[in-house]
């Protein structure tokens, strides 16, 4: 049993669909976030995942699936989950006009925080947050790595099992990227975080396991470390073969492979067909080996693409925007 499987999920997401008319934003996607975990949730834009984000935090109704989050259906309990969980949006929306202090102590009433408890949660968010020396400060005259910080401070006040940060570092410079990195890593020792985010090498240092989705559907899962073909899980490869009036589908279906995407054949040779294939772990890229011996088909490239997560977006297949 993988350490996955030993902790208890936080987060259970099961055949979430959404659909804008005709366009269907989320077409049944499944995965779990295990207790104590920092999952990254990706995609490129207009995979899905704000409208997943949105769903998960009760701002959107899904057409059909559902979203557990500490074993209570979001659907059935949405205030019960909502005590649960801080979120940061993408765009912090804090009130400028008022002080970090002022702002802190509104968003603790909110949360039905009073007297020593809401001082209470309120020093141990400034100081998990390293607010100490804004605190007395106007929102607008923070900087834009302050008010990043105000808003997560807002998200934890009421001391939540589960963090969900959409975009953390966006728009900070570096050393501000670095800062809210160090924040993230040390929350994820105490709580579990999703965190979705454009810039792949950060959640390369921040997660422990991703979900990448693409065009409404989930496309990889898996821990980090073995997000590459390891002989566990979904791997992606590519994989040529030389042969006239070839049966590529067929072949495939024999081996248990998906089909992702047709490519052009390197070499000036029409017997030669490429594709990107789908398998599981190295038993898959067995079968597809085996698969081609059995129709008499050369076998010239099986390669699994490279394990991280910037060759997997590379290797999406195309797909128009939302």
């Amino acid at each position: 049993m993988s350490p996955k499987e030993n902790q208890t999920a936080v987060v259970r997401v099961s055949g979430l669909e959404k659909s804008y008319g005709p366009v269907k934003a989320l077409r049944g996607i499944d995965f779990e976030v295990p207790a104590g975990s920092v999952l990254g949730f990706l995609g490129p834009n207009g995979a899905g995942k704000t409208t997943a984000i949105k769903i998960m935090t009760g701002y959107l109704a899904a057409d059909a699936g559902k979203v557990e989050i500490c074993g209570l259906d979001i659907a059935e309990h949405p205030l019960e989950v909502k005590r649960r969980f801080g979120y940061l949006p993408e765009n912090n929306p804090l009130y400028l006009d008022m002080r970090v202090s002022n702002f802190l102590e509104f968003t603790a009433q909110a949360f039905g925080l009073t007297g020593t408890k809401a001082k209470a949660a309120i020093e141990r968010a400034v100081t998990q947050t390293g607010l100490q020396t804004v605190y007395r400060r106007g929102i607008a005259q923070c900087s834009k790595g302050f008010r990043q910080r105000v808003g997560l401070a807002q998200a934890l006040l009421h001391d939540p099992e589960l963090l969900i940060l959409d975009e953390p570092t966006n728009g900070l410079d570096p050393l501000q990227v670095v800062e809210m990195r160090h924040l993230i890593r040390d929350l994820g020792k105490t709580k579990t975080i999703i965190i979705t985010s454009h810039v792949l090498p950060e959640i390369e240092a921040l997660a422990d396991s991703v979900v990448l989705i693409h065009q409404g559907r989930k496309v990889a899962d898996g821990p980090l470390a073995g997000i590459a073909c390891n002989g566990h899980g979904s791997c992606i490869a590519r994989v040529t073969f030389r042969c006239k009036d070839c049966d590529l589908e067929g072949l495939l279906e024999q081996a248990g492979a998906v089909l992702l995407e047709e490519r052009p054949s390197p070499f000036a040779d029409p017997s030669i067909c490429s594709a990107l294939i789908e398998v599981e772990g190295s038993e898959g890229l067995s079968r597809v080996a085996q698969a081609a011996a059995d129709r008499n088909v050369d076998l010239i490239e099986l390669a699994p693409q490279s394990g991280t997560l910037e060759s997997l977006f590379q290797n999406l297949p195309p797909g128009s925007e939302l």
